[in-house]
């Protein structure tokens, strides 16, 4: 759980009713941090930022911590998830953009063989590469954001199928980008981009740990396939 160590009120899921995998049948219950039962575990993560591991024994609470309806969580944990990811994905696109910005600038000022070594065309065609990637993932996250907020704004719920096939496909795209302009970077700075001096690293490092954050490339791509519509004939 991301900051769960320094949280005041833990978000619980737990299954109230049903089979393992069925939808209904999930209940959110909001549990103080401190209740008796609750363990929680402080850990570093890759990117620097503060996860923990939580742990709940036995623990108890009244009928005033569930969350919305009982046994109908599912919609409002699904839609806070979908809403993260596609935030997620804003953020990935600011980092791989700053990450992109400052290879340009690195390439136009390293020199080898008394020339800057973006004028290698080698270089430029993996810096084109990289742009594309780029691009590619910001169309995706803006249409994200825009299924998102469409899904919040419209009464009594907007279109949760066309929300979750935006966030799935947005998800599943950035991620592959992150990890392309990630380690593109990385390469181009030479030794220099796994060093803590430069940004590459802490880019880097930050957008690992975005694409296994809300789901992973493999989780999102299957999520999308899942969606009604995807197969010819199948009613949306």
């Amino acid at each position: 759980m991301l900051h769960g160590a320094q949280a005041g009120v833990l978000v619980v899921s737990a299954r109230s009713a049903g089979g393992q995998r069925d939808e209904a049948g999930i209940t959110l219950f909001a549990v103080a941090a401190d209740a008796p039962g609750v363990v929680t575990r402080d850990v570093r993560m890759l990117d620097g930022q503060r996860a923990a591991d939580v742990l709940l024994r036995d623990v108890r609470v009244d009928a005033a911590a569930v969350i919305g309806t009982a046994d109908a969580g599912w919609d409002i944990l699904e839609a806070a998830a979908d809403y993260g990811a596609a935030l997620l994905c804003a953020e990935a696109l600011g980092a791989m953009d700053a990450l992109f910005g400052a290879t340009l600038d690195y390439l136009k000022t390293r020199q080898q063989f008394g020339v800057p070594i973006g004028k290698f065309q080698a270089l430029q065609h993996r810096m084109a590469d990289m742009y594309v990637h780029l691009e590619q993932a910001r169309s995706m996250a803006l249409l994200a954001a825009v299924r998102v907020a469409e899904d919040a704004r419209e009464a009594g719920g907007g279109n949760a199928a066309e929300r979750r096939r935006a966030v799935s496909a947005a998800k599943y795209r950035v991620g592959q980008a992150a990890r392309f302009v990630g380690q593109q970077a990385v390469q181009l700075h030479g030794g220099m981009g796994v060093t803590d001096e430069l940004p590459a690293s802490h880019y880097f490092k930050r957008l690992s740990t975005f694409e296994l954050t809300l789901g992973d490339c493999d989780h999102h791509l299957a999520r999308f396939i899942a969606q009604p519509g995807f197969i010819d004939g199948e009613v949306a």
